[in-house]
């Protein structure tokens, strides 16, 4: 994942009702919320590191979502052969991609 996504995905999450501009650093961080202060340097670092943190976190997930069949594949694992074989079928991947 690119830097600016990053940054972008960060101030959403930390301030999800803000309006702001940003290119790449907290230099180039164009505050447009009057009603909702600036997060400092720190802060906006810190916001990117905590989405990092999160991001990486469900990495699992992210494979396991690549790998799993498709969900009309799964209903039809359960029609024809029952929920113990679509159980079989799903632990398959998540054994491969097992949570944090």
């Amino acid at each position: 994942m690119e830097h600016r996504d990053k940054i972008t995905n960060a101030l959403w999450h930390g301030f999800p009702n803000a309006r702001w501009v940003c290119a790449d650093t907290y230099a180039t961080l164009d505050w447009m919320s009057d009603d909702i202060p600036k997060p400092t340097e720190q802060e906006f670092n810190d916001a990117i590191t905590a989405w990092e943190v999160e991001y990486d976190a469900q990495e699992y997930a992210r494979n396991r979502q690549a790998e799993f069949p498709s969900i009309p594949d799964q209903l039809d694992e359960i029609y024809h052969n029952g929920i113990d074989s679509w159980k079989a079928v799903i632990k398959v991947t998540k054994d491969k991609y097992p949570k944090g």
